[in-house]
């Protein structure tokens, strides 16, 4: 934090004046590499409901109970999503929640829960 503090306050350009106070900062977490299986039914259900290849975001950012179940579950996958659609504007005044993306997001998850139901249990017929 003091490197930081000391970045962007010593000889801020155009007279500016910065005061950097950092806050309670979370414990950060990285991600374990993607399994076949999960890559393989991202894949399937992003192309079944949005017509496109599945993506795949680190943005720098940290949602802090994900350490805690990292350490906690050390083999498990992790699929962590959102449902910030089309000009959704997260966090701002007016965000709302684009109801199709939304459900589409959800056949996905349900989608990737299925599959990886069907490569561990065999299914009776």
């Amino acid at each position: 934090k003091d490197k930081l503090k000391a970045l962007l306050e010593d000889n801020p350009p155009y007279g500016a004046k910065i005061t950097f106070d950092c806050g309670k900062s979370g414990t950060g977490w990285s991600a374990p590499p993607t399994a076949p299986w999960l890559e393989q039914a991202a894949e399937l259900a992003s192309q079944r409901f949005y017509g496109k290849s599945a993506m795949y975001l680190g943005e720098g950012g940290t949602i802090p109970f994900m350490a805690m179940l990292g350490d906690m579950f050390p083999e498990a996958q992790f699929l962590i999503t959102g449902v910030l659609g089309p000009k959704s504007n997260a966090h701002g005044p007016n965000e709302f929640l684009h109801i199709d993306y939304s459900e589409k997001l959800t056949c996905c998850l349900i989608s990737v829960l299925s599959s990886h139901c069907e490569t561990k249990v065999e299914l009776k017929k």
